[in-house]
């Protein structure tokens, strides 16, 4: 597994809120698999094929989750869903793998960081995680039992 720093522009998602204690984290797959199933109701998809899953750790029992697809300005907001602005930001990246399991590859990610010059990047809200932001990248063709998806937390120098 190998991970880069990379930077990327500013852009807006829309898509599903979800926010809830790690106990009720299974209803937050109904949330992913709802915002999928509704993703043609966003016609200014960038890409339909790439569903985002982005992770704010800002309550200590739990977190906040946007399951959104990055839009254009002129996408409209369809009922019951959410805007989200993610500014321009830089990231440690890793490509989690079919076959690897993905508690191992977030240790690796808690590892990199004693080695690398970066830190998790944190604005100005309490974080409950040491990886407060996790952003994700989930392909349409996933295996939901065996994934395989882009990791991005956001990151600044040391």
């Amino acid at each position: 597994m190998e991970y880069n720093i990379v930077t990327l522009p500013e852009y807006r998602g829309v898509g599903l809120k979800w926010e809830g204690a790690y106990a009720e984290v299974s209803t937050l797959k109904e949330t992913i698999y709802h915002m999928k199933d509704r993703a043609k109701e966003l016609e200014e998809a960038v890409d339909r094929n790439l569903q985002l899953g982005l992770s704010y750790h800002l309550r200590p029992d739990g977190f906040t989750h946007y399951s959104v697809y990055e839009v254009n300005k002129s996408q409209q907001i369809p009922a019951g869903m959410i805007e989200i602005i993610i500014p321009e930001l830089t990231y440690l990246h890793v490509y989690h793998e079919r076959g690897r399991d993905i508690g191992e590859t977030y240790t690796q990610i808690y590892s990199w960081f004693k080695e690398i010059n970066y830190k998790p990047y944190k604005d100005e809200r309490k974080y409950y995680d040491e990886l407060p932001i996790k952003h994700e990248r989930y392909p349409a063709d996933r295996d939901l039992s065996d994934p395989h998806f882009d990791i991005l937390i956001p990151v600044v120098k040391r």
